[in-house]
């Protein structure tokens, strides 16, 4: 069953066994230097193997020992001095080319604790002193990665300085990415060497624990991979516990480490951390085809040459945060003026996605608000974005989101994988449910893999294990399902961007709330103010009846005036809201009540002087004067005949007052009213009492005068020229019936229902149904026998319009009653409909029907 139990190994065996190899208690030492350890009261406990040919000593066995034993008082009494520093920093203190034992020979020291020992770690200097730490030096070539503002210039320069500062053949610059994979982004290299840049390596070319002791120590140094190593002695403490190598600079690497350089053709390596606010950025990563040594002194200049990168790299990105700072305030700038103007996010869509374009790349991008969905360029349909927008309320509230890989946290992306990879979503409102999302689309991605990132399980050297790379060709991968990663600053701008949305949102809602405050006030009054005005015309009416009915002698003679006076006040009423409550002509006031009453005669009445208009305050009681006037001349003044006339002439006068004057000529003889009635008292006592102007009338033989001053407050000259005289439907003769079959009226109110079935029967239709709502009409329609009918448009809670549709289509004559000042709207959707306007008379109904007939007949 051996082949069993190798598949058995293989199994165990990923990409994550190098992340468990204890790299950190190696228990051994490369040959450069030599390490012993000692406890607080400086008995030795370890010692590497080393330690005889490194510091000339004839003993072997150093585990037990005091180190006086290997080190002279006064050397003992300067390293004890110089770890006096320890208290005061994690990492080793250091002293260069320090004569141990007076014989001229130089030692570079290197002092950390680990756990309860001190570790001292000794470097042999050469004859010529070894490599001079050089302050300046580094200075200048920092001087010259300071040039450069871009990161990859930046990086660029940083390698070429330290290839010049440390002579090796390739300095790499290697940066992390988000999973733990690193890309050469810069490199410096002798001619011949085979270039790495731009490779991508995998994640477990170096290890998690790796990774994590890169931070802790910077700088690591492989002078020479094929020299031996040799283990620290004893290889535990009495506890069984090993020491512990973290921060030791002699340190061994991993035999898988080395096999590693040896198949890439590197005989000496080092590499230095870069740091990003206490975080592994990257890597110097140095290689050298031959072995190379630096002293110490030297590996502290390179150090200082790292450090001080990282803060060139903290500055530039410190820059580039504050750009974006400024990016995003000059996108709020930008934006606000945009969506403040009273529109809310789902109209202001398209700017917002033009401004946003501009700082944050994307392919699509959608508002999702109130329950409303809008979207552009590559984006899911509404019915996707309707499940997406539930994961997404699954996410933090009040977070932005973003993700490069949609389909692997949100499975259902599948079905919109084609325009949607990975999305970042900016929430606008408190509430999880509104979005403003930017959307990417997959970008098929050819990575160049340094190798084979998922190498696969062989028997190497070292055992059973994973075995690095035997090629370094470039491999390619291709990352599906996977769009351009959202970029840090990208998302920053995102969340100020995240502020300026809730910035508005607030903004429209507290603007929304003043405008509903302002509407619910200005509702109020005008409900107070209809209220007031509809108690003044009822209350007018009640007056109209209560004065008039003592100065008529018959039913029908009272029923007959009071409906022309109540006319009067329905055409003053149409006047006034026609032009919407303000001040109204007083030549189309009288030219309405002339055409409404005298028919034929109009012409018999001519107007002169000054265009007027009068203030709405004083319109009705003038157009109730001018209707009794009209009407006593049409009943016993110069109109009633064939030959009399009316002359109306009106001034403005210099005090603003205006004078109106009523002459009436070659009428028959006038004589003085032998008692007053109402309509005498409305001539004589209106404009005195209700305007406070004058009225002063005169029964001359010859024909009526009558002349009016009207106060300045009431009236002013005309601002423009007056509009047409709106037909109104002249008074006809008593109508010959003219309806036949049967009539239907549609119309909420009862008693002008049956006043309207009243008007019909009068009018020749043999049987009037009446009802309140459109279904019973249709119904009323499909059953036949309906000839002619009479509907009020505005039924309350719905319109009369499908019944008028209704009729059109079976062809049945229908009229449509109205109170609305402007039928434009329906006349348009209705080519050629006849509109009654309310009130009406039995007279006006039936003109409306002798026009309906000519039409039909071609006339």
């Amino acid at each position: 069953m051996p082949d069993e139990k190798s598949a058995a190994a293989r199994a165990q065996v990923d990409l994550t066994t190098c992340d468990r190899e204890p790299i950190h208690i190696i228990g051994q030492v490369q040959s450069f230097g030599c390490l012993i350890a000692v406890s607080a009261d400086w008995i030795i406990s370890h010692a590497s193997a080393n330690c005889a040919e490194v510091l000339g000593l004839d003993e072997t066995e150093l585990a037990g020992r005091p180190v006086t034993d290997i080190l002279s008082p006064q050397a003992l009494h300067d390293l004890r001095t110089r770890m006096q520093m320890l208290r005061m920093q994690q990492s080793a203190v250091r002293v260069f080319g320090y004569d141990l034992r007076g014989d001229g020979q130089k030692y570079d020291v290197s002092i950390h604790q680990s756990g309860r020992l001190f570790v001292l770690e000794f470097e042999r200097r050469g004859a010529d002193g070894g490599d001079v730490h050089d302050p300046g030096l580094v200075q200048a070539l920092i001087g010259r990665v300071q040039r450069h503002g871009a990161l990859d210039a930046m990086a660029q320069e940083a390698a070429r300085g330290l290839k010049a500062l440390s002579g090796f053949g390739r300095v790499m610059v290697y940066k992390f990415e988000e999973d733990g994979s690193g890309t050469v982004i810069a490199e410096a290299r002798e001619s011949g060497m085979e270039p790495f840049l731009g490779l991508r390596y995998p994640a477990s070319d170096i290890p998690k624990q790796a990774r994590a002791l890169y931070v802790r120590s910077l700088l690591r140094i492989i002078p020479d991979v094929a020299a031996p190593v040799y283990p620290v002695q004893p290889e535990t403490d009495p506890n069984g516990e090993p020491l512990d190598l973290s921060l030791a600079v002699t340190r061994a690497v991993s035999p898988i480490h080395v096999e590693y350089l040896r198949n890439m053709g590197v005989a000496a390596s080092m590499s230095v951390s870069i740091l990003r606010n206490g975080q592994l950025w990257g890597l110097f990563a140095c290689h050298n085809d031959s072995p190379c040594y630096l002293s110490y002194e030297k590996r502290t200049s390179v150090e200082l040459f790292a450090q001080l990168f990282n803060y060139e790299l903290a500055q530039m990105e410190m820059t580039d945060e504050l750009g974006d700072i400024d990016r995003s305030r000059a996108l709020h700038d930008n934006l606000m003026p945009q969506l403040s103007n009273g529109c809310n996010l789902f109209a202001a869509f398209e700017d917002l996605c033009s401004g946003i374009g501009d700082v944050i790349p994307f392919d699509g991008a959608a508002i999702y608000s109130d329950g409303q969905y809008k979207s552009t360029g590559s984006a899911p349909v509404e019915e996707e974005f309707l499940g997406l927008v539930r994961f997404l309320n699954t996410t933090p509230p009040g977070q932005i989101y973003s993700n490069s890989n949609l389909i692997k946290r949100y499975p259902a992306a599948d079905g919109f994988a084609d325009r949607v990879a990975g999305l970042l979503a900016i929430p606008v409102s408190r509430k999880p449910r509104d979005y403003f999302v930017l959307f990417r689309r997959e970008v098929v991605k050819s990575v160049t893999w340094a190798g084979n990132p998922e190498k696969p399980v062989e028997p190497g050297p070292n055992g059973l294990r994973l075995t690095p790379r035997k090629s370094f060709e470039a491999w390619k991968e291709v990352a599906r399902g996977h769009c351009h990663p959202w970029k840090q600053r990208e998302q920053r701008t995102a969340e100020a961007l995240r502020t300026t949305l809730i910035e508005v949102v607030l903004k429209l809602a507290d603007e929304n709330n003043a405008a509903r405050k302002r509407a619910q006030d200005q509702q109020e009054l005008l409900i107070a103010e209809l209220n007031h005005r509809v108690r003044n015309i009822l209350n007018l009416i009640r007056g109209l009846v209560s004065q008039g009915k003592e100065s008529v002698k018959s039913a029908d003679a009272f029923g007959e005036v009071l409906d022309a006076r109540i006319h009067a006040l329905a055409r003053a009423h149409d006047q006034l809201t026609g032009s919407e409550w303000d001040w109204s002509p007083l030549t189309v006031l009288i030219g309405t009540e002339t055409e409404a009453f005298l028919a034929g005669k109009a012409s018999r009445v001519s107007i002169d002087g000054d265009a007027l208009e009068l203030s709405p305050a004083a319109f009705t009681c003038v157009a109730l004067v001018v209707h009794e006037l009209v009407t006593n001349s049409v009943k016993y003044g110069a109109l009633s005949d064939s030959s009399g006339r009316v002359e109306i002439r009106t001034a403005l006068n210099r005090d603003g007052t205006a004078a109106l004057s009523w002459r009436e000529h070659d009428g028959p003889p006038v004589k003085a009213p032998e008692r007053r009635g109402f309509g005498t008292t409305l001539i004589e006592q209106s404009v005195p009492f209700e305007l406070q102007g004058e009225a002063d009338v005169r029964y001359r033989i010859t024909g009526l005068e009558a002349d009016f001053l009207l106060p300045a407050r009431h009236v002013r000259k005309a601002e423009k020229p007056a509009g047409p005289v709106p037909d109104t439907g002249a008074r006809q003769a008593p109508a010959v019936p003219r309806l036949s079959g049967g009539a239907l009226v549609l119309e909420d109110n009862m008693i002008i229902a049956m006043d309207a079935a009243d008007m019909l029967t009068q009018l020749g239709a043999e049987k009037v149904e009446t009802c309140s709502g459109v279904t019973t009409a249709l119904n009323l329609l499909e059953q036949g026998g309906t000839q002619f009918v009479l509907a009020d448009m505005n039924l309350g809670s719905e319109t009369s319009l499908p019944v008028v549709e209704r009729c059109r289509e079976l062809g049945v004559a229908v009229v449509l009653a109205t109170g609305y000042g402007s039928t434009d709207e329906v006349t348009k959707r209705f080519p050629g409909l006849n509109i009654l306007k309310k009130p009406y008379t039995v007279e006006q109904l039936s003109a409306v029907l002798e026009t309906m007939a000519e039409a039909e007949n071609g006339g």
